[in-house]
């Protein structure tokens, strides 16, 4: 087993960090007075500088510091976030990780230009901001004459990439200090770690500053440290001779040094700050950040994405086998034989379900990826937009995610650029300034719905049909439904825009959508309403390597069709047979077209008596399928076809049964645009 590149493993946690860094810069493009949003976007950069540093990427490591000072006034509170500087953060984060993943194709020049326009925003003068600070501030609860703070760092530490030193230079910003290394658990030198941290401190700092200084100092490994925090007043107003016999003797925990020395007051009132220092500062955070860490440790296993495609290879090379000893188990009459193909069938289950957990993946981390596309567009087109989100924790393959974000880029950039109006013409028809774009995600059943919904003017049903005429797609008066019109927005090279633009003209994306959507055995359905916005509904399934299908048997051959798209079984009447004419199933009332599969795929032999009708739809359209014989449901294992048979549009793969024979998969959403196209050349033999 080869070990894993260490810089490929600093490139995978940076991009982690990239994604908190952004989601921390446009919450805080809404929320400017969060302190939280601030504090975890300086975490995520500081934690790249020092593992950037560690890793050798000096550029990172000193361009992200000079990003870290530049934001510095933001973080103390001195200046406000803008949109503006949001802008300008956001593309020195776009610059940081072009440092990291493409370093070639990055100049010394963009990086200066952005670190200049961040200086511009922030260094800006504000001479009433610390006045207002220094007046609303208490004169005695919130400033104090010095502290005394005791520090005891994890010995892992040095190998996070923080070094304490530059700590305590930090702390020595704050006022006069005096440092006073505490060596007591230093062990000897054989038995020393050369990467691990034994020495403690124990500091006076001098300063009129509040609390809330210091911990910012200590911001970044409060979890990896404790610190013993007291005023330096309290400690010193009694006797000083404990503190400095730090000097000359071995020192004491905090606890020891300073119980005798409130003692010496002799008044009840004092002990009782101390009984409150003590669980505040070491009894109860301790714990809790010990079991942080320890939660953290177990929680995650980062592992490599082949190998969980090669285990589910396995896994479905299993299940075939399974389900071939459960037919030859069935054949036999050797109980033994059968209780052991049940037992591995109900292991191979179980081992199914667990490894298609293992790559299912919350849809949220495809969903924060479309944050900064929202807000860069809204800005590029001037057109302030709401991005609101659900469903983030619904689950889905982690293949699937990885094709659903091109569809999803589309559909967004349709939305902002075509759905939502522009700021005048919205307030001309009683709209709010901003627009909305809602991203929801939701499990149906075998499916998971995806909805990208806005509140614009929807779509313009007259326009659409006039450019299909325009282009040939249909004949000038034909009767269609306002369903069926807006399906040419699907069409390779249809565009309802006037001109040409860097988003939109060129009639390339709604295409790509669909083809993308069909080959993940999904489909689409598009809403709208005149003036309220439009909807369009992603159906996709779970996942793409093993589905629960009906198997079903037309001649000599067997078929699979996804359990998912089916809705129910009926036999085909009598009256229904003699109608050989008419392709249409009569269903409770309903009027449905169905397609003879015989015909269809040429099966050789005489029909059943009495063969069968399969319900299947996607989205508003039902269609019948006519088979022989429904023999039940079945655990699918996807198999690719080969490349000999692309051009076969009706299967989209083939799986492997029990018996060792193969069986195709029906592709569902050609079989209804096989059948729709049927019904219209009968209806239009029928008008002629």
């Amino acid at each position: 087993m080869s070990a894993m590149d260490p810089t490929e493993v600093f490139r995978q946690e940076a991009s982690e960090l990239f994604e908190v860094l952004e989601g921390a810069l446009l919450d805080l493009g809404q929320r400017p007075d969060d302190r939280e949003l601030v504090d975890s976007a300086f975490r995520a950069l500081h934690t790249i500088k020092g593992s950037g540093a560690m890793f050798g990427f000096d550029k990172v490591a000193s361009f992200t510091h000079e990003f870290e000072t530049a934001f510095d006034r933001v973080r103390k509170g001195e200046i406000k976030p803008t949109q503006e500087l949001i802008s300008v953060a956001l593309a020195a984060k776009d610059y940081i990780r072009a440092l990291i993943e493409d370093p070639q194709s990055t100049d010394d020049i963009i990086g200066e230009a952005i670190l200049d326009d961040l200086r511009r925003f922030v260094s800006a003068d504000q001479p009433a901001a610390p006045a207002a600070a220094i007046a609303e501030a208490p004169p005695a609860e919130s400033k104090q004459a010095g502290w005394h703070l005791y520090l005891e760092f994890e010995s892992h530490i040095l190998r996070n990439g923080s070094n304490p030193l530059d700590l305590l230079e930090d702390l020595c910003k704050l006022g006069p200090c005096f440092v006073v290394p505490v060596t007591d658990g230093i062990p000897f030198l054989d038995e020393m770690e050369p990467e691990d941290c034994y020495l403690k401190w124990d500091v006076k700092l001098h300063a009129a500053c509040d609390k809330d200084a210091i911990d910012d100092v200590f911001m970044f490994v409060q979890d990896e440290m404790k610190l013993t925090l007291l005023p330096l007043a309290q400690v010193e107003a009694p006797a000083p001779a404990p503190l400095f016999q730090l000097l000359d003797e071995e020192p004491a925990p905090m606890a020891e040094m300073v119980a005798p020395v409130v003692e010496v007051a002799a008044a009840p009132v004092a002990e009782q700050p101390v009984a409150k220092a003590e669980p505040k500062s070491e009894a109860r955070p301790e714990p809790k950040a010990e079991a942080k860490r320890e939660e953290r440790g177990i929680a995650t296993v980062r592992v490599q994405a082949e190998r969980l495609d090669e285990l589910m290879d396995r896994v479905g090379e299993l299940v075939i086998a399974q389900a071939r000893l459960s037919q030859l188990a069935a054949s036999g009459s050797d109980l033994s034989i059968k209780m052991i193909a049940e037992e591995i069938e109900r292991l191979a289950s179980s081992l199914r379900d667990t490894t298609m957990g293992a790559r299912m993946v919350p849809i949220g981390s495809l969903f924060g990826r479309f944050r900064r596309l929202v807000h860069d567009l809204s800005r590029d087109l001037s057109k302030p937009v709401e991005f609101v989100t659900s469903g983030e924790d619904t689950e889905l393959d982690k293949t699937m995610i990885e094709c659903l974000a091109d569809p999803l880029v589309h559909l967004i950039r349709n939305a902002i650029d075509h759905g939502i109006e522009d700021t005048a013409t919205r307030a001309a028809n009683g709209k709010t300034e901003q627009g909305r774009i809602e991203l929801a995600a939701v499990h149906s059943g075998a499916q998971v719905l995806v909805t990208v919904k806005d509140n614009g003017g929807g779509l313009n049903t007259a326009r659409i049909r006039a450019k299909a005429e325009e282009q040939g797609l249909i004949a000038a008066g034909a009767v269609l439904s306002d369903h069926e019109i807006h399906q040419f927005l699907f069409h390779p090279g249809f565009s309802t825009a006037q001109t040409i633009s860097a988003l939109s003209g060129r009639g390339v994306g709604m295409d790509v959508v669909k083809r993308t959507i069909e080959n993940m055995r999904g489909s689409i359905d598009l809403s709208t309403r005149p003036g309220q916005g439009t909807t369009v509904t992603l159906r996709l399934p779970l996942t793409l390597a093993i589905i629960e299908g009906l198997l079903i048997r037309v001649g000599e051959g067997r078929y699979i069709i996804p359990l998912s798209a089916v809705e129910e079984c009926v036999e085909l009447t009598a009256e229904d047979e003699r109608s050989r004419g008419r392709n249409f199933l009569n269903v409770r009332g309903n009027l449905v077209p169905f397609l003879r599969l015989r015909e269809l795929l040429t099966a050789s032999g005489a029909p059943d008596k009495h063969q069968k009708t399969i319900i299947i739809s996607t989205g508003e359209t039902r269609v019948g399928l006519v088979a022989d014989q429904i023999i039940g449901n079945h655990q699918t294992v996807i198999k690719s076809l080969s490349k000999l048979h692309s051009d076969v549009t009706i299967f989209s793969g083939a799986t492997i049964l029990g018996d060792g024979t193969a069986a195709l998969i029906l592709d569902v959403a050609q079989l209804v645009t096989l059948a729709q196209s049927k019904v219209e050349k009968q209806h239009i033999s029928e008008a002629a």
